[in-house]
């Protein structure tokens, strides 16, 4: 079991270190974390969405945002939009589970704002049908997936898609960048 262990390590090693040497990957979290940086700058918010193990990907990303990450500071304009579970159950009873997060978009989403979906495959459709709502909104849309993007790729302004096709390590690869994001974010923004 041990080996298996070490090997198991070793494989979200190897797609980190795929992630390390890929120059566009690195350079589109940068560009993210400019783009963060101004949104929440220019009074706008940042929305996250997701299913399963990404949703708790998505909210606990919010969270960084809108509690805190390194520094005791004010609260930034930052929600997961699958927490209100009565709206979640509501709308995918009444419409479609393939709506829930269009609608909300649609009824919070600002120019300017910006919406971030993770899905491992890219090919959730609750979050490609959010983005194209928020497309239609003049958000931003930066999609976290796996190698190829999915059905999220078009529909991505930025997209952060993990060089990988096993799930793990994909949304251990999000959270690694999801928290260099924030960090990063963090210091530019409250830069003394």
């Amino acid at each position: 079991m041990k080996e298996q262990i070490q090997q198991l390590i070793q494989s979200s090693v190897d797609v980190k270190q795929s992630v390390l040497q890929n120059n566009a990957l690195l350079a589109t979290v940068q560009q993210i974390v400019a783009l963060i940086v101004d949104t929440f700058k220019k009074g706008n918010s940042v929305y996250f969405c997701g299913n399963g193990g990404s949703a708790a990907d998505a909210q606990h990303l919010a969270a960084e945002f809108s509690g805190r990450f390194y520094k005791d500071r004010q609260a930034l304009p930052a929600e997961a939009l699958h927490c209100n579970t009565s709206y979640l159950t509501a709308v995918a009873n009444d419409y479609s589970f393939d709506l829930i997060y269009a609608r909300l978009i649609q009824g919070l989403g600002k120019p300017g704002d910006i919406l971030i979906g993770l899905s491992t495959s890219g090919n959730s459709k609750n979050i490609v049908q959010a983005f194209e709502t928020a497309q239609s909104k003049k958000m931003v849309t930066i999609g976290f997936t796996g190698e190829s993007g999915g059905d999220m790729k078009p529909l991505s302004d930025h997209l952060v898609n993990i060089p990988s096709a096993d799930t793990p390590r994909i949304q251990e690869c999000h959270m690694l960048l999801g928290h260099i994001i924030c960090q990063l974010v963090e210091e530019k923004y409250f830069a003394a």
